[in-house]
C-alpha cells in the first residue's frame, strides 16, 4: 500500500508520492527511476477521470498508484518529450491500463508506443470536466510540450517536463536551441501567466513563475 505524504512538492527516489487538492482536481506527484523523474497523476474530482503525465519509470509503482488513487478511468497518458528517461514505464502502463497515449508529433518517433493522439500547440486535453492546454516549447527537444491546468479558483498549474525548472530552462545543445527554448518559455509561459502560477517540472521540486521571473535576464545572459 502506498501512503501519501503531506504536499511539499519535494519527492525523491523511493519516497512516498505526494498529493495536493486544488479546486476541481487532485494532483499526485511521484519520483520514479534512477534519475529522479517526476510522474504526475491529475484527477478530475467531479468524475474520477485521470491523466498520467510521463510514465517515466517503475511501471509497477505507477500502476499501484493508479490503482489506489484512480476511482474512475485513466483516460490518457501524455509524454512531455522524447528523452528515454521520461518513457521507460510507458509501454507497460499503457498495456495494462488500456489507456491511450499522446505526445507532440516532433517527438513521437522515439517513443516505445506510437501515440494515439498527436498534441498541437494550443490544443485542449480534456480529462473528465478538466481542460488542460498543450503548449509546445521548442529547444530541449523539438517536440517538448507543457500542460496548463487552470483550476476552479483560477490558479494555473504548469506541468513543464524538462523545459522549465527552478533556476532556469531545460538543457539545450546549441545557442540556437537555447534561444528557441528561452523565447518559448518567456513568450508562452511568463508573458501569459501570473506570478502565482505553479510549475511542476520533470525532475526536482516545484516552483512558481513569480519565484523565477526576476531571473529571466540572468538566464538569457548566461545562455542556459
Amino acid at each position: 500500500m502506498i501512503t501519501l505524504d503531506a504536499y511539499t512538492g519535494h519527492v525523491s527516489p523511493g519516497s512516498n508520492p505526494q498529493q495536493r487538492s486544488v479546486p476541481g482536481a487532485h494532483i499526485v506527484k511521484m519520483s520514479v527511476g534512477p534519475v529522479d523523474n517526476n510522474s504526475y497523476l491529475v484527477q478530475d474530482t467531479a468524475t474520477g477521470a485521470t491523466l498520467l503525465i510521463d510514465a517515466a519509470n517503475e511501471p509497477e509503482r505507477l500502476l499501484e498508484l493508479a490503482g489506489q488513487e484512480v476511482s474512475g478511468q485513466l483516460e490518457l497518458i501524455v509524454t512531455t518529450h522524447q528523452h528515454a528517461d521520461h518513457w521507460q514505464g510507458l509501454e507497460k502502463v499503457a498495456a495494462e491500463t488500456g489507456a491511450p497515449t499522446a505526445a507532440h508529433e516532433l517527438d513521437a518517433a522515439p517513443l516505445p508506443v506510437p501515440p494515439h493522439r498527436l498534441l498541437a500547440d494550443g490544443e485542449t486535453v480534456r480529462v473528465g470536466e478538466l481542460a488542460l492546454e498543450a503548449i509546445h516549447l521548442r529547444g530541449h527537444t523539438p517536440g517538448s510540450v507543457a500542460l496548463a491546468l487552470t483550476d476552479g479558483a483560477g490558479q494555473t498549474h504548469l506541468f513543464t517536463g524538462d523545459s522549465l525548472f527552478p533556476g532556469g530552462v531545460g538543457r539545450t545543445s546549441t545557442p540556437e536551441d537555447f534561444a528557441s527554448l528561452y523565447g518559448d518559455v518567456t513568450g508562452k509561459l511568463f508573458a501569459r501567466y501570473p506570478d502565482e502560477t505553479v510549475v511542476y517540472p520533470g525532475h526536482g521540486d516545484d516552483t512558481t513563475l513569480g519565484t523565477e521571473r526576476p531571473h529571466l535576464d540572468e538566464w538569457r545572459e548566461r545562455g542556459w
